[in-house]
């Protein structure tokens, strides 16, 4: 029979030199601004007006307006801002469009519940809320 006092003490995390470890409001904050960041430099591909983008790599120089090939070309180290790339990529392996909507449309999601950290609402009743509407978006 296991001890049940082993599972009560705290696991060891060993994290690399300079690595960030703070948390909280101001964690979840940056977090926001960071894919906010990267949602604004693929915006302004989408519609009928939509710009190209130019971008320069150690690869060359490559020219586009499709969501996924920009993500797939922007160097992004941030960890929450990669999450915006993991959903482009499924996005596009998955259905093969739509790629720059899901990206903004993640972004916009974000950038509501923002306001909602910031006025102090814990995260985990802001996911409840985007749950119950997800349902109900569903159920229509």
């Amino acid at each position: 029979m296991m001890n049940p006092n082993l599972n009560m003490r705290p696991g060891i995390i060993l994290l690399k030199d300079g690595t960030d470890t703070s948390q909280g409001k101001g964690q979840i904050i940056s977090n926001i601004n960071a894919c906010q960041a990267v949602v604004e430099a693929v915006r302004t591909t989408l519609g009928p007006r939509g710009m190209d983008k130019l971008i320069h790599d150690d690869k060359g120089v490559t020219i586009s307006n499709d969501g996924a090939t920009i993500m797939k070309l922007l160097d992004i180290v941030h960890p929450a801002a990669k999450t915006l790339v993991d959903i482009a990529r499924s996005q596009d392996d998955e259905i093969g469009d739509g790629t720059t909507t899901v990206v903004i449309t993640a972004g916009e999601l974000l950038k509501a519940s923002k306001q909602f950290i910031e006025d102090g609402v814990h995260p985990q009743v802001i996911i409840k809320g985007l749950r119950t509407a997800t349902t109900k978006a569903v159920a229509r």
